[in-house]
């Protein structure tokens, strides 16, 4: 969408956080955005409306963001702030968030720039109107089994060694493939848990994505993540996604993390 990525290095550039559909103009008052230097305001696009603000084109020359990005606390405060008018305006209005830094030069350009894609908009939001997005995450506890643990099969073992006593070979070999059985089925057990999870939260959501789940390192209390998954849900379910989730905990004795309700990144397309 950007005219010129964030290689502008005109005195000034149009930053563009949101297009929106408002009846009436979008009250922006008190929000800061990415500067203090210049307010945030409107920018009428026909029947749809850009939230914007005018910035220092230097700012966001390529050089200048590609340094940004190397710096993971000042890129955190820019998308805090893009975050934060994007959710002031999306409590009111069904609105299309823009990626970070989205440039233009001029109000112009940016209106000419953004009515070009005006249908695009109106089908994202007609699709996320009165909508929310919800994470859900699903984690299955790392059960250990006896056999999974061998500080007592040590000693044994060096015994073994200076012993061997028939057969001890074919035990040992026979002990293996238990275990790794019983990794087996319990991952498949997991799998399905999230196939279940998946699959109801589905039936009342409007859309789904199902994301790549985050690697066992992530959590660092021995869950395994089975299920990273987002739900496009109508305000009106939100009590009844509560109430499956509660269910879906107690049947399956799955960990299921629930966030929300976000404005709906993942479900208005490229844009």
């Amino acid at each position: 969408m950007t005219e010129s990525g964030t290689g502008t290095s005109e005195k000034n550039a149009i930053y563009v956080f949101a297009v929106c559909r408002a009846e009436e103009v979008p009250d922006v008052q008190g929000l800061t955005g990415v500067t203090r230097a210049e307010p945030v305001r409107s920018l009428r696009i026909g029947s749809l409306t850009a939230i914007v603000q005018t910035v220092r084109g230097a700012d966001f020359t390529d050089e200048v963001w590609q340094k940004r990005l190397t710096d993971e606390a000042e890129l955190e405060r820019y998308a805090r702030a893009h975050h934060e008018v994007v959710s002031a305006v999306a409590a009111r209005f069904p609105t299309v968030p823009l990626p970070l830094a989205t440039l233009y030069n001029g109000d112009e350009r940016a209106a000419r720039a953004l009515a070009s894609e005006s249908t695009r908009f109106r089908t994202a939001l007609t699709r996320i109107a009165h909508h929310a997005e919800w994470g859900i995450k699903v984690y299955a506890p790392v059960s250990r089994s006896a056999g999974d643990d061998t500080s007592e099969e040590q000693p044994a073992a060096a015994a073994d060694r200076a012993r061997p006593a028939p057969g001890a070979g074919r035990a040992y070999l026979e002990r293996k493939r238990n275990l790794q059985s019983q990794r087996e089925e319990r991952q498949a057990a997991s799998l399905r848990v999230a196939d279940v999870v998946d699959a109801d939260v589905s039936r009342i959501a409007t859309e789904s994505r199902r994301l790549r789940p985050h690697g066992n390192g992530a959590v660092g209390d021995g869950r395994v993540q089975v299920l990273n998954a987002t739900y496009l849900v109508a305000g009106q379910r939100a009590a009844e996604l509560d109430l499956l989730v509660a269910g879906l905990r107690e049947r399956t004795g799955a960990h299921i993390e629930v966030s929300g309700p976000w404005v709906p990144y993942s479900f208005v397309g490229e844009v």
